[in-house]
């Protein structure tokens, strides 16, 4: 949010106290207090009113720091974080320094000073500036309706921006105002299913918000050589990360909100969907997967999408006899096919629905103030929400979902979790309904993935998530949401997983030749390529089967040749994995991340790294023309033996015109 009119002004309507001086310090074992005037103190006199800050310094991990800033601490419940963080029992035993004109704290090899006469910051590793917060950045703000607290982070000349979630836009995020809150806006939009309140820079800064309510950031746009972010209220609760380098950065930032767990080998292989609103029923299925089969396409998981159960009663967790009969024989032929089921769910409960009586009556859908149950007409008539915040709606509903689960399915789609009312409801809890907008993601697919664990193992457990906050990593794996079936939307599709994997996600995957409409054969044999070389792979779409026969024979060799591949390559994307779950680096990777001093690789987000030595550059052109750019090493093409090795001294864009079966994926020798 903007609060300055220009480099001079105030937006009329608001009053900015930006942090002055520091008038006391109290140190504590593991903590240190500053008290923070928003005026000058020239005397007794100016403390008889106004506005002071108090800032609480901690680090929790080395060459981490905690800055947590309040106005008024009177209500603890401002000051309490949402978000499940893996903090450690007792802080990092921090050395501080002190002399007439500064105070230094020192974790690890970094240290961050603050000035005491004149308020700023200043935080260093190993002797090099991380980042830093200069004169009326940090600021307690008034504004015509609520108050807020701002603070913003200084931007190096050339530093770039990244992350804040999986964002369809452009994928450095200079220039850009970006409100961290989930909707359901599409791939095309400013909207995105996936806000993560944590960015990263290409200078080994990784800033994270403890905030589950709305943050709004300002990157280079409301001050172009800062990064400012406010929350409303009295409290703003922050994380710097000063990292050696990229990878760094996520490794500390996983290691306080969580890893990936590890994923079953037959998470990797090839999903197929019946897709949205098309017709189907048990021949329909079969013919799809035996079609496949005879076709030489391995598959590994088959999904049900919303139909599976009578439309307008989503979600009651009933098959639709009239056109599923027998699902536990189909089930059963599934399995017996070699492969694993899905079915989609969702967390809302439609009126219509066979459940929603015993939901309301026993209080686990969410409620009015008055007490009344909350519902809407949109999506699904007079739906309601699962209220996982009361611990007896997440039995209530695991419940509902272990039935289907003892018919034999393996894992479930959990879509949407954006639609929720973030004012006029009362939760189980008490939790601030503000607060738990984005929040009831992390509820809802965590309430889901611990069934999983507990029914099918460590291991075994996976799900497909739409939606996501911080912390949402823990429970994979995430697509892409609703995209359209052209070249512009296929480029939308991977900026926004490039996003995601620096916003602390390993695992990502989206509807292969988009998910609205009919793409043509050729974006579909293109996305098909992509798609197989993404850490996860699914064949979905809404109004149109998304098996390859239908839009043409060559899709057919395609979708075989590229899923052959990635089976050949399923022993390394294992190993990327295991570096994912034991240190949080993506198995997705945008070149930034394995190439942090290459200054090209800053810019690129139309290719990426599979694992730490798979360079893969998707094609978004119907005449096969691509441009990639190769870093300094030796390369090969992974699609023949005898491809000779590319050997650069320094990195190189190369053009070339390529069929749909030699999409540019590169391997770096040795």
């Amino acid at each position: 949010m903007k609060f300055s009119d220009g480099a001079w002004l105030t937006r009329e309507g608001y009053t900015i106290h930006p942090a002055r001086e520091i008038r006391f310090i109290k140190k504590e074992s593991g903590k240190l207090t500053l008290t923070v005037p928003t005026y000058r103190v020239y005397g007794k006199g100016c403390t008889l009113g106004g506005v002071f800050l108090t800032m609480e310094i901690t680090s929790p991990f080395e060459n981490v720091f905690r800055i947590r800033t309040y106005r008024h601490k009177g209500n603890p419940y401002l000051l309490e974080s949402y978000f499940e963080l893996q903090m450690p029992a007792s802080p990092v035993a921090f050395e501080v320094f002190e002399d007439e004109g500064s105070v230094s704290i020192k974790s690890g090899s970094s240290t961050i000073t603050f000035n005491k006469t004149d308020y700023s910051f200043e935080l260093v590793r190993d002797g090099k500036k991380i980042t830093s917060s200069d004169g009326n950045a940090l600021a307690f703000v008034e504004g015509p309706d609520t108050v807020y607290m701002r603070e913003q982070l200084s931007l190096s000349v050339g530093e770039h921006v990244y992350g804040l979630g999986e964002r369809f836009g452009t994928f450095i995020k200079n220039g850009q105002s970006v409100d961290i809150i989930n909707k359901d806006g599409g791939t095309f939009s400013e909207q995105a299913y996936k806000n993560i309140p944590f960015y990263m820079t290409d200078r080994n800064l990784g800033v994270f918000v403890n905030h589950s309510e709305t943050v709004s950031f300002e990157v280079g746009s409301e001050h172009v050589s800062r990064v400012g972010f406010s929350v409303e209220g009295e409290c703003l609760d922050y994380f710097l990360f000063a990292g050696d380098s990229p990878k760094d950065v996520l490794r500390l930032y996983t290691g306080l909100t969580g890893r990936s767990p590890v994923l079953p080998d037959w998470s990797y292989g090839l999903w197929l969907s019946t897709s949205f609103i098309t017709d189907y029923d048990e021949a329909t299925v079969l013919s799809f997967v035996d079609g496949m089969k005879e076709r030489g396409i391995d598959l590994s998981v088959f999904h049900f999408d919303c139909f599976w159960m009578k439309d307008s009663h989503w979600c009651n967790f009933l098959w639709d006899r009239d056109v599923f009969p027998d699902p536990e024989g189909l089930i059963n032929k599934l399995h017996q096919r070699g492969l694993k089921v899905c079915v989609w769910i969702n967390s809302y409960i439609a009126q219509e629905s066979e459940i929603f009586d015993e939901g309301a009556a026993n209080g686990y859908l969410l409620k009015n103030t008055d007490g009344s149950i909350w519902q809407t007409d949109l999506w699904q008539p007079g739906m309601g929400i699962v209220d996982f915040t009361n611990p007896a709606a997440c039995e209530w509903y695991a419940g509902k979902l272990k039935d289907i689960l003892d018919m034999g399915v393996d894992c479930f789609k959990t879509d949407f979790g954006e639609r929720i009312p973030d004012r006029g409801v009362a939760w189980f809890d008490g939790k601030d309904p503000k607060r738990m907008h984005n929040f009831y993601t992390y509820l809802y697919n965590k309430t889901v993935f611990d069934l999983l664990v507990k029914e099918k193992g460590e291991g075994e457990a996976v799900l497909f998530a739409r939606s996501a906050t911080a912390g949402g990593q823990k429970f994979p794996v995430h697509w892409g949401g609703d995209c359209k079936s052209d070249y512009p939307s296929m480029e939308q599709t991977i900026r926004g997983g490039l996003s995601l994997m620096l916003s602390g996600f390993s695992y990502w995957s989206h509807d292969i030749g988009g998910f609205e409409d009919k793409s043509t054969p050729d974006v579909y044999k293109r996305w098909a390529a992509f798609g197989l070389l993404s850490s996860h792979s699914r064949l979905h779409g809404s109004s149109s089967y998304r098996v390859p026969w239908n839009y043409d024979e060559e899709a057919v060799e395609v979708v075989r040749y590229y899923t052959e591949l990635k089976k050949r390559l399923l022993p390394y994307i294992k190993t990327a994995a295991a570096e994912a779950h034991n240190e949080g680096i993506p198995v997705m990777r945008p070149m930034i991340l394995e190439y942090p001093d290459d200054p090209v690789c800053a810019f690129l987000d139309r290719q990426y790294m599979l694992g730490s030595d798979l360079l893969v550059a998707p094609v978004f052109s119907e005449d096969g023309s691509v441009r990639y750019y190769l870093p300094a090493g030796k390369w090969k093409s992974v699609h023949s033996e005898d491809a000779p090795v590319i050997d650069l001294a320094h990195g190189r864009f190369i053009d070339e015109v390529c069929g749909y079966k030699e999409m540019p994926v590169f391997v770096r020798v040795g």
